[in-house]
């Protein structure tokens, strides 16, 4: 049980260090960066997420999706907790493009000990959290797209359970300032997103019954009347982005790219990531991008900071292309964390 709860501590602990005093939150795995580009390049992503990760940067890149993708991404994280992200989706050419996807994160598997059986009973328990999305991006003009998701969240540890709905919306913008070919396209774009604006975490379940004695210094009563702990009511982590990103070179082939994001979270003080990528390309058969970021900054007593990874991407015909990304990043005393992401767009 300790551990369990230690695992669930660390996950709230790494999203509410310098905590402003507004409260905590609940259902911190929503702040948990999807996919080892965006990760690899400190989460500064919000002007730059383009395929189906953008259900959770910002919506609106999903406007960009041209055909379907899919989407997986799996995270070994620390303490036995592992997560993963998997989307689909599909673009429907003047109506704009759906997509489908899971959020989940588990935090493994403890045996149930009692006093009379310390070494376990025989039985397991565990607590899991995901977040199930469904979201629409458009592209209304050439230089103009917004986005937005539904999705429905649920927390559960052992046999406590809690849900809560949520809705993020995003809009996202191309200039023609900075484009190194003077096309609107490769000009500098900027990107803004609220994500997990919705209701309240409460958890209920049978694990929070308790035997009440009314009456305890009353001999003859009875003694055993059910009752119930009530839990608190847990907000979920609000995060506001704002961010752009430039591509200073930009031929056929090689293009490079930086991004910074600003942050305003609900549960932790304002930060800022940066991130930049570098593409070499062979055109129609492969590119390669190495990719580095750091993420935090300004946020004191931090255990995140410097980030890197590449990808490659295999291009299979005009309209279909295979990505495998990586991505590796510390957190200090916490440990070292791998990311992989693969991407198939037909």
């Amino acid at each position: 049980m300790k551990k369990l709860f230690l695992n669930i501590i660390l996950v709230s602990y790494l999203f509410s260090i310098e905590i402003n005093g507004n409260g905590t939150t609940g259902a911190n795995f929503l702040e948990i960066d999807v996919g080892s580009a965006a990760t690899a390049m400190g989460g500064a992503y919000v002007s730059v997420a383009n395929d189906v990760s953008s259900a959770y940067w910002n919506p609106a890149g999903l406007g960009y999706i041209n055909n379907k993708q899919t989407f997986f991404m799996y995270q070994p994280w620390i303490a036995d907790i592992s997560s993963m992200y998997a989307g689909y989706a599909m673009n429907y050419q003047d109506y704009g493009t759906i997509a489908f996807t899971m959020n989940y994160i588990g935090y493994g598997n403890e045996p149930v000990t009692t006093v009379s059986q310390p070494e376990g009973t025989g039985e397991f328990y565990s607590a899991s959290e995901f977040a199930a999305s469904v979201s629409f991006g458009k592209r209304l003009v050439d230089w103009f797209s917004f986005g937005i998701t539904g999705k429905y969240i649920s927390s559960s540890i052992w046999h406590m359970n809690a849900s809560a709905a949520a809705i993020d919306f995003g809009v996202l913008v191309t200039t023609n300032f900075f484009s190194p070919t003077n096309q609107r396209s490769q000009g500098m774009k900027i990107g803004m997103s609220i994500s997990n604006y919705g209701t309240r975490l409460r958890y209920d379940g049978i694990d929070l019954l308790t035997p009440i004695d009314p009456e305890p210094d009353e001999f003859g009563n009875y003694d055993n009347v059910e009752g119930i702990y009530k839990t608190s009511d847990w907000e979920l982590p609000l995060i506001f982005r704002m961010g752009i990103s430039v591509q200073p070179i930009y031929s056929q082939n090689f293009r490079s790219l930086i991004s910074i994001d600003a942050l305003h979270p609900n549960n932790n003080n304002e930060s800022v990531n940066i991130g930049s990528e570098l593409t070499y390309l062979i055109p129609g058969r492969l590119s390669l991008s190495a990719r580095a970021g750091y993420k935090g900054l300004f946020l004191k007593d931090s255990e995140y900071g410097l980030t890197y990874g590449g990808g490659i991407k295999f291009y299979l015909s005009d309209f279909s292309a295979f990505d495998i990304d990586y991505t590796f990043k510390s957190l200090g005393i916490l440990g070292d964390i791998h990311l992989y992401t693969f991407k198939f767009s037909f």
